[in-house]
């Protein structure tokens, strides 16, 4: 057994695809289907139906997936812990956050945790859309997740590999250039929207269909970062859902206002996703003090 053919495994199901996963393994595509070849005789079934037009795991493909992924996210973290004990340097708290979360919510939620004791490790940061963030967890690149959730929104670190810790409420807001605020440009647009590859996009388009209310209409403008998409509203391009978080001071200064009622609203909140695996000690420490923050915030 070599674990590179668990990544080319995994690659292919990521790629959507052997030759695109070849390239990114660097490999030509014979070589790589052979290793994958090799995979399918380790586990005695083939993995992958290849009469199929696009990708498609078999029933044995499907149950060596989250298997495949744990093993390979268990290396990653066991290479890092040898790595840090081999090299006596100071510990580093792997990060990845979604584009608002980094901007509005990090910073002053690092302030508090550090008023109470001082961090002794270094934070690396990997700021990027949801769907980037998930795949650095599962890859075992990161050991937090920062970002928003919603129980009607699903997302690939559910089940019983990753867990979260609760750290704070937001709302979606359906916000706009004053010039737009009169019209009925909620209802009819123009409407600006997240891509597939955005978290919120998942938890909007999840909220509205758990409320069973009609479609928004189709965007004239779409981005996977929603700072991206509250500068367009700003220029009056039209209307966004944003966090509040991310657009309070918009709303107080006047460069957008708030449309709708509390039912055009989405209530989130912001989680700290981890794997359940054991983390090296910093991140083991980190999240102990999280957790009790959080348990002590509950019961305040």
């Amino acid at each position: 057994m070599d674990t590179t053919w668990l990544e080319d495994f995994v690659a292919v199901i990521r790629t959507g695809g052997f030759s695109r996963a070849a390239e990114e393994r660097a490999i030509s595509q014979p070589a790589f289907s052979r290793r994958i070849r090799c995979l399918e005789d380790w586990v005695g079934a083939p993995l992958f139906d290849r009469a199929a037009r696009v990708v498609q795991l078999t029933p044995a493909g499907e149950r060596l997936q989250p298997f495949a992924e744990e093993v390979l996210r268990q290396l990653e973290t066991g290479r890092q812990d040898a790595l840090s004990a081999a090299q006596a340097v100071t510990e580093k708290l792997l990060f990845a956050s979604t584009h608002a979360l980094s901007l509005s919510f990090f910073p002053p939620w690092l302030r508090t945790l550090e008023r109470e004791e001082p961090l002794m490790s270094t934070i690396q940061w990997t700021a990027d859309s949801m769907q980037a963030c998930e795949r650095l967890m599962i890859d075992g690149a990161v050991q937090f997740l920062l970002c928003h959730h919603h129980r009607a929104a699903s997302n690939l670190l559910a089940g019983d590999r990753f867990k979260s810790v609760m750290l704070g409420e937001d709302v979606m807001v359906p916000v706009a250039a004053p010039a737009l605020a009169g019209s009925d440009v909620l209802r009819s647009g123009p409407f600006l929207a997240y891509s597939d590859s955005s978290g919120m996009g998942r938890i909007l388009k999840a909220a509205w269909e758990a409320a069973q209310r009609p479609p928004l209409p189709e965007p004239v403008f779409s981005s996977h970062l929603a700072t991206m998409l509250v500068t367009m509203a700003r220029d009056g391009r039209g209307v966004v859902w944003s966090p509040l978080s991310l657009v309070g001071e918009d709303l107080q200064s006047g460069r957008l206002v708030q449309l709708g009622d509390a039912g055009d609203e989405v209530r989130l909140e912001i989680h700290l996703f981890r794997p359940r695996v054991r983390q090296p000690r910093a991140a083991e420490r980190f999240w102990e003090r999280v957790v009790e923050r959080a348990a002590q915030s509950a019961r305040n």
